[in-house]
């Protein structure tokens, strides 16, 4: 398999099934040894990682489940992973993947029950044996959570350099300061996201899905005078 930078980043995708093989903690440092480089304004690097695995995992997947049964429609994250009213071309793009992906699974649009049950997935790392949560101080601007996605990013292609598979999982988000407190998050930081770390299930019909991407043109304007 080709280790390019551009063959990484195009065949990365968001791993929605994983296999139960383990991942070591030397691999999991190895990642994050390299995503330490990434691109941070005035060299703050406001990121925290906590890395579960184990035991530890199982508690916040147990923790975040009890939430769930208590109050399923919770949403402890004060502003949305998206505008309440996404615009077009936003609105089509985020409503075609979903369908993509629930076809690809073969569930049909009026089978909630099964859309419910792969969502609650996301809350076991669709059985990934690594989970990590993303986190920086509350008090920084928004300048620094895109120093943070862009150490994210990096995560995700070092991860996909060694042949491991990736989803960053927002929606962590909605339940944050369940997660904030089962881990020992101090009460200045504040979780971004999650995500999933492992290998990808060959044989899961949700891993060949490939979301469509606009062409270069479509996004960017060269002006020359």
């Amino acid at each position: 398999m080709s280790s390019s930078f551009s063959d990484i980043a195009r065949r990365r995708i968001s791993t929605r099934a994983f296999l139960d093989t383990p991942v070591s903690e030397a691999e999991i440092r190895d990642i994050l040894d390299t995503a330490r480089w990434a691109a941070s304004g005035g060299n703050l690097q406001p990121w925290t990682v906590h890395v579960v695995t184990g035991q530890a995992r199982q508690r916040i997947i147990d923790t975040v489940r009890m939430r769930l049964e208590v109050d399923p429609f919770g949403d402890e994250n004060d502003f949305g992973a998206y505008p309440k009213s996404l615009w077009e071309p936003f609105r089509t793009r985020r409503h075609a993947l979903g369908e993509q992906m629930y076809e690809t699974m073969g569930i049909d649009r009026d089978n909630k029950p099964a859309r419910l049950n792969h969502l609650l997935k996301n809350f076991e790392f669709f059985g990934a044996p690594v989970g990590l949560f993303f986190s920086l101080d509350a008090r920084m601007n928004p300048n620094q959570w895109g120093h943070l996605g862009m150490f994210i990013m990096c995560v995700m292609l070092a991860a996909e350099e060694k042949g491991l598979a990736t989803c960053a999982q927002e929606a962590w988000m909605t339940r944050w300061k369940t997660v904030g407190a089962a881990i020992g998050l101090s009460p200045e930081e504040r979780i971004w996201c999650g995500m999933a770390l492992g290998h990808a299930d060959p044989d899961a019909a949700v891993n060949t899905l490939r979301s469509e991407r606009d062409a270069v043109d479509s996004f960017t304007t060269f002006l020359e005078h």
